[in-house]
């Protein structure tokens, strides 16, 4: 009997996207383990730009920026009934088109499984989508489908989702008993092991960069985030490990740009990223380090900025969220005074960065939040000259955030997750929504100040 798996990363249907380097890490973990468990795998990514099909699709070839980030394909489509009258701009497919997923599912040949993954909850209508494909072409090739999205909404899943198994455990065992279950078995059943397994991203065909872990799960219990409940386990890897990823991919791959996907990267700073970074000095690794997920201001002294600099880092984001410590206090006890931020700032700056290179995420559209204090947060950003970034509020299930959100939404987001949306800001009333035109205006201006 065939054991060939097939990992696809499904369409994402939104008002806006952009590729921030975004890849479906856990996927492609469970993609590299189940091959280690001796399965065939292969992997359909509907959002891969470099999908040799696409070059005769007549769509506008996406634009590619600086250290790999830039746009997917694009094709309007239908807005879905519940926003069709929430947000007045065009609604679209991000991806291959769908005669191109068919073309890539043809050419698997006897799949013994389709293993699909969701990220956001708002997308799941691309996950819905993807596999009615699927079943078109197998339809009696069993669907497991797992992710974010079946994790936190997984009755919602379970009534909407066309899928023979939803999965929501988030251990790969886990996912290797149900092929199992299935009667679909492996060479050999193997442990998952984190220091030896690396995301499978030599399954692309083009990478512009990848995406490093160095720990699993997050300590701290920010009420906004869902990390604690998708990752119950906070663990971290060795450095050498993590080391020898790195040189693996830059080595046999040439690739220069890494993104760190962790959500506490310089936790214990002296220990784990330090040993690390001083292995790609001493061996004298180019590479270029970012961090999309933000790091935590409170980690960053004099020589935490110095070697950063030296080590390679070109992209920083900061967790700063606020500079209400009233609000911190609610929100996530982060960080405990101003003067920690301004202290940072200084040090990156002392090291070498430029302020083009330093970001702040400034959080909006969470319930009951002063619009005044997002100025001041905004225009502290500016005398600091480090550059802004909103992150407008999601609403999500399962954190501690989520009674209040319900409780202050106009939308029924506990039935909806198309409701979760943060481009809606769900959570503000229309009189705070007029102000966001306001708040980007600000950020705009601040940005285009410091770049000048």
């Amino acid at each position: 009997m065939s054991r060939s798996i097939v990992f696809v990363n499904p369409w994402m249907y939104d008002f806006a996207a952009y590729d921030l380097w975004a890849k479906p890490i856990g996927l492609l973990y469970l993609a590299s383990y189940l091959a280690r468990s001796g399965y065939r795998v292969h992997l359909i990514d509907c959002l891969d730009i470099y999908n040799p099909y696409m070059k005769d699709s007549g769509l506008r070839r996406p634009k590619r920026r600086e250290f790999g980030t830039g746009k997917f394909w694009k094709q309007v489509i239908k807005t879905p009934d519940p926003l069709k009258h929430v947000v007045k701009r065009p609604f679209s497919r991000y991806g291959i088109t769908p005669d191109i997923l068919k073309k890539e599912l043809l050419r698997i040949k006897e799949p013994s499984a389709f293993i699909v993954t969701s990220i956001m909850t708002y997308w799941y209508l691309g996950v819905k989508d993807t596999i009615k494909v699927i079943k078109e072409i197998y339809p009696d090739v069993p669907v497991l489908v797992g992710g974010i999205y079946t994790r936190l909404c997984t009755e919602h899943a379970k009534a909407h989702i066309n899928a023979d198994i939803i999965i929501t455990s988030y251990r790969p065992e886990d996912v290797l008993n149900c092929l199992i279950d299935l009667h679909i078995y492996p060479r050999k059943k193997i442990p998952f092991d984190p220091s030896s397994t690396y995301p499978a991203f030599e399954l692309y065909k083009k990478l512009d960069y990848v995406c490093v872990m160095t720990s699993k799960g997050c300590p701290f219990r920010c009420s906004y985030c869902a990390g604690p409940f998708l990752n119950p386990e906070y663990c971290m890897r060795a450095p050498e490990d993590v080391f020898e990823e790195i040189y693996y991919w830059r080595k046999r791959f040439g690739i220069m740009d890494f993104a760190f996907y962790d959500d506490a990267l310089l936790l214990s700073f002296n220990t784990h990223l330090l040993p690390l970074l001083e292995m790609i000095i001493k061996r004298g690794i180019n590479v270029r380090f970012h961090t999309p997920n933000a790091i935590h201001v409170t980690e960053i002294d004099r020589e935490v900025a110095k070697i950063m600099y030296k080590a390679g880092f070109k992209t920083i984001r900061l967790g700063l969220e606020t500079i209400n410590m009233e609000l911190h206090k609610r929100l996530d006890r982060k960080i405990e005074s101003i003067s920690q931020i301004e202290r940072a700032i200084g040090f990156f700056f002392e090291a070498g960065f430029r302020s083009d290179q330093i970001g702040a995420y400034i959080l909006i559209g969470l319930p009951n939040q002063d619009i005044k204090g997002i100025i001041e947060t905004l225009k502290f950003t500016e005398r600091l000259k480090i550059m802004p970034f909103l992150a407008e509020y999601s609403p999500i299930p399962h954190t501690p955030l989520w009674n209040e959100a319900v409780k202050a939404s106009e939308f029924d987001i506990e039935s909806e997750p198309l409701y979760h949306n943060n481009i809606l800001i769900p959570c503000w009333n229309e009189e705070k929504k007029r102000y966001v035109p306001v708040l980007k205006r600000i950020v705009r201006e601040i940005r285009e100040k410091l770049r000048n």
